[in-house]
């Protein structure tokens, strides 16, 4: 590092901290504006944020990680989550928008009624804003300062002062800017995260010790199994013998079950958690579902490669690293290729990386705490400043607890893993929660708490992680259907209120819609599904058309990207067609 690097490092915070304070007199307005923008987010800004956050300081080191270890299809643990992303776009992103409620926990009590809906806002405040929060941000803390260890060769128990002050720096601008803030800032900080990575793929695999793209080809000769984009599926245990074999209960449980059954953060079903926040934050609809849209198109077809390539270079390079240590690859590949300047780029990339993602959470974060717990049962009657400077103090007290966490958490793919298997089993309530009218506040309770009783017994049994999503989906799935039939369903005024105010459309409220003197608009599910389908075609298409064109197979590349294209216009087509309007109207 020179003094040029730290000079760039040292820009990067100033121009953050400028943004922070241009936005702080806008954010102070009221609620509306420091936590939801205002509801006027153009599509590319609320996107943007989306896609940044989505963007740690751990996801290059755990793409290094996955790749060293299984090849390029080692991506499909999280590539599969796109089924569920489209499934956000097409069915839920103009849903969210429409509701015009400022937190997903706030949704309880315009979909439910009674104290059962009180308890529900309640309880997931706590269990999203704080609990599993808390852990997200644990986890991006604990891969940055496995990064500046990396880099700067820092012993962990200094380097973490240097993370937590990092860490104070995006409380105190979240604070400051509220959700405009963030949002400019993540737009800037993607742009700088992935030109980082972009020029250092570029200098790693034209290197000596590369060769090019053909040599890159030519030295993983040996391990062909590296640069397959789709698993060799066998009926055993995964295994790392030389040739990548997953097996088909795994593979199962990535493609069948966790895309759709389970709550992570960015890939929730149906949507929710700050992507909910953006979504609820565009100007209209049509903002809405462009936006989450261009997130998926950016997370899983643009953003991977750079990540790849360099991950695979990096097993030529550095041959002796241990199974624990693949994933630093990346970081040495920073040090010892990026001249001065760049390198100082690359470490504010991952900066930039690290803060997106933190201040998104502890700005969604807050508006938990503070929109269904302090405003609804603690003051409700206070005026807006008032709760603009609480939301501020809670920011930072988030941060604070966010920090003792991170003392805690020893291995990053735990706590990732953790997460997955208590959300087990809550994506089908979060997805048939909108259109099901059956479903109530305690069939969401149950859900949400079954896992937490499972998942003990399951782990007693010996049963890890993704096997271990079969037992706790499959339990909790009867369990919480089981608790729908057993209790009463919600009064029919408030049904019908949720009908008015949301249209959801579909057979399923089909009697709440006569009831509500709307005539449905029939074939719109139809036309969404389709919408859904080659939505995921085209991403998936795109994405390894890419691929195959940047490992010169031009035939196979072209062709994928011909099928991408048609399913672009497909969907492009269709929503011309069918326009904006409500669903039910």
């Amino acid at each position: 590092m020179t003094l040029l690097d730290y000079l760039i490092i040292a820009g990067y915070f100033v121009f953050s901290i400028g943004i922070a304070i241009f936005y702080s007199k806008r954010s102070g307005k009221d609620m509306n504006e420091f936590f939801l923008s205002g509801r006027n987010l153009p599509w590319y800004l609320a996107g943007l944020s989306m896609v940044a956050t989505t963007f740690a300081a751990d996801t290059p080191l755990a793409v290094t990680e996955l790749v060293a270890r299984n090849g390029i299809s080692g991506n499909w643990v999280w590539w599969n989550f796109l089924f569920g992303g489209m499934l956000t776009v097409f069915f839920f992103a103009r849903l969210w928008r429409r509701a015009g409620i400022m937190t997903e926990a706030e949704f309880a009590e315009i979909r439910y009624a009674g104290k059962p809906a009180r308890f529900l806002r309640g309880f997931r405040a706590v269990y999203l804003g704080l609990f599993m929060n808390v852990i997200i941000m644990g986890w991006v803390n604990k891969a940055m300062i496995s990064v500046l260890t990396g880099m700067f060769g820092i012993p962990e128990g200094e380097v973490i002062f240097y993370v937590f002050g990092c860490m104070l720096l995006v409380a105190v601008y979240s604070a400051l800017s509220g959700l405009w803030g963030v949002v400019v800032t993540d737009a800037f900080q993607f742009f700088i995260a992935m030109f980082g990575c972009i020029v250092l793929a570029v200098l790693v695999v034209n290197s000596s010790q590369i060769g090019g793209m053909s040599g890159l080809q030519e030295k993983l000769g040996d391990r062909p199994f590296l640069l397959d984009f789709f698993p060799q599926i066998s009926s055993g245990a995964s295994t790392i013998t030389g040739i990548f074999s997953l097996s088909i209960v795994s593979f199962l449980a990535y493609i069948g079950i966790q895309w759709w059954a389970s709550w992570y953060p960015g890939a929730e079903p149906g949507g929710g958690g700050y992507i909910a926040q953006r979504m609820m934050s565009a100007k209209d609809e049509k903002h809405s579902l462009y936006a989450t849209l261009f997130f998926q198109v950016a997370h899983y077809a643009i953003r991977p490669w750079p990540w790849i390539i360099t991950a695979l270079a990096t097993l030529i390079i550095y041959p002796d690293l241990g199974a624990d240590d693949k994933k630093m690859g990346f970081i040495y590949a920073m040090n010892d290729f990026l001249p001065s300047g760049l390198k100082g780029l690359m470490v504010a990339a991952f900066f930039a990386a690290y803060m997106s993602t933190i201040a998104t959470q502890l700005n969604w974060g807050s508006s938990y705490v503070m929109n269904d717990l302090y405003r609804r049962f603690m003051k409700p009657a206070a005026d807006e400043k008032h709760y603009v400077k609480v939301s501020r103090v809670f920011t930072l007290l988030l941060m604070i607890v966010s920090v003792i966490v991170t003392l805690f958490i020893d291995r990053i793919s735990g706590a990732w893993e953790f997460i997955l298997e208590c959300g087990a089993g809550v994506g089908g309530v979060l997805i048939l929660r909108w259109f099901w009218w059956r479903v109530n506040a305690w069939s969401e309770i149950a859900a949400l708490v079954t896992p937490f009783v499972v998942y003990p017994v399951v782990k007693m049994m010996g049963v890890q992680f993704p096997e271990s999503l079969f037992y706790i989906v499959g339990i909790n799935t009867v369990v919480w259907v089981a608790v729908t039939y057993l209790t009463k369903p919600e009064p029919e005024e408030k049904l019908i209120s949720f009908y008015k105010r949301v249209y959801p459309g579909g057979r399923l409220w089909a009697d709440y819609a006569k009831k509500s003197g709307i005539t449905e608009k029939t074939g719109l599910f139809s036309v969404m599904f389709v919408n859904w389908l080659a939505g995921v075609v085209f991403v998936y298409s795109i994405l390894f058309g890419t691929g195959y064109l940047l490992f010169s197979e031009i035939g196979k590349g072209l062709l994928y990207l011909s099928v991408g294209i048609s399913a672009f216009l497909i969907v492009n087509r269709n929503l011309s067609r069918t326009g904006w309007e409500k669903l039910g109207s």
